[in-house]
């Protein structure tokens, strides 16, 4: 992404005296996407088509420390309708020690894995008109949590990386000071590896604590679990993913269903173009198994890159959306800008 703005701000510097930056950099980036989506479904509410812009933009700031540390402040803001704050966090570099990351509004290493599979636009499920997908491992945690990742360790070859966080209000509402609407509290684990021979692996791990009940819209013992391998020879890249959900299975809510996630997917990338084929499947179980409803998506794609604009395209569709029989297709072509 081209910076479009870089200026240094005293007004900020201000904010950050507390960890005495020797310098400040401020810059503001960003994307705008046009799409032509048409869809088609089981009602005419799922059916149409139209024409849809909008303006994804980014704030940065980074200062360095006398010790050599780094202070850095992220926020992506979304203009599709309202102008809201989509993604902020604050890293802290503390160079051999590693990283510590306060995840104000995403941006933890957990939600990061939800859906790792290559791809030349978006994940299957991305734009489908219902929310029901398998991304949800590391959404409970992803918003005002504190994550700490270990120093990258490399040797022979392979990379390995690690995080651990916590939550002390998963699920919460997270405002200004900090302070959720319930007391659950939630952690999460990662581990990545990569080797230079082109494959790489991860696995996670979260669990959100309600086992007294303290909301009655809480989670309940929930832990979510995932765990993926992808390989890159030349063009090529494979990928497979599962997670599992186990949802609300102890304390004083009453169990509900689990979830079962699987997705796969291929891309090929020659020069500026990239094309690439993905399957999901989300599978709900029903309590004590007595009955379980099960989504399909798949999705064709494909991206063209010219400088700082790319062209995409993609043709997804849905079996059994929302866990009932029925399908849903959309195709949409977009055309974005960075800048």
């Amino acid at each position: 992404m081209n910076n479009y703005k870089k200026i240094g701000i005293s007004a900020l510097a201000g904010s950050l005296a507390m960890v005495s930056a020797n310098a400040l950099e401020y810059t503001m980036g960003g994307e705008l996407a046009s799409t032509f989506t048409s869809a088609k479904g089981n009602t005419t509410a799922e059916a149409g088509k139209g024409f849809g812009t909008e303006t994804d933009l980014t704030f940065t700031a980074t200062g360095e420390l006398e010790n050599g540390w780094t202070v850095t402040s992220f926020m992506g803001v979304d203009t599709a309708s309202n102008l809201t704050n989509s993604s902020s966090q604050v890293t802290i570099g503390m160079g051999s020690l590693g990283t510590i990351r306060l995840n104000h509004i995403g941006g933890s290493s957990a939600n990061g894995m939800d859906d790792v599979m290559p791809n030349a636009y978006q994940e299957t499920w991305d734009g489908l008109s219902d929310g029901t997908n398998p991304s949800f491992f590391g959404a409970a945690t992803a918003s005002g949590s504190i994550e700490y990742r270990m120093p990258e360790m490399e040797s022979n070859g392979m990379t390995v990386n690690a995080s651990i966080l916590y939550d002390p209000s998963s699920s919460g509402a997270n405002t200004v000071r900090g302070v959720g609407t319930d007391a659950v509290s939630g952690n999460a684990y990662t581990a990545t590896a990569s080797h230079e021979i082109g494959i790489s692996a991860g696995v996670g791990y979260e669990t959100v604590d309600d086992s007294q009940g303290i909301t009655t819209a809480g989670a309940g013992n929930t832990s979510a679990s995932t765990g993926y391998i992808k390989y890159a020879y030349g063009p090529i890249t494979l990928g497979y993913q599962q997670a599992y959900n186990n949802l609300r299975h102890g304390g004083a809510i009453a169990e509900a269903g689990d979830s079962e996630a699987t997705m796969s997917a291929i891309a090929y990338t020659a020069g500026n173009l990239t094309v690439s084929y993905g399957e999901s499947e989300l599978k709900t179980v029903a309590v004590s198994n007595t009955a379980s409803t099960s989504i399909d998506l798949d999705s064709i794609q494909a991206a063209y890159v010219m400088g700082a604009m790319t062209i995409s395209a993609a043709i997804s569709e849905t079996t059994n959306i929302a866990g009932a029989v029925g399908n849903y297709a959309e195709n949409t072509l977009a055309v974005s800008f960075a800048f």
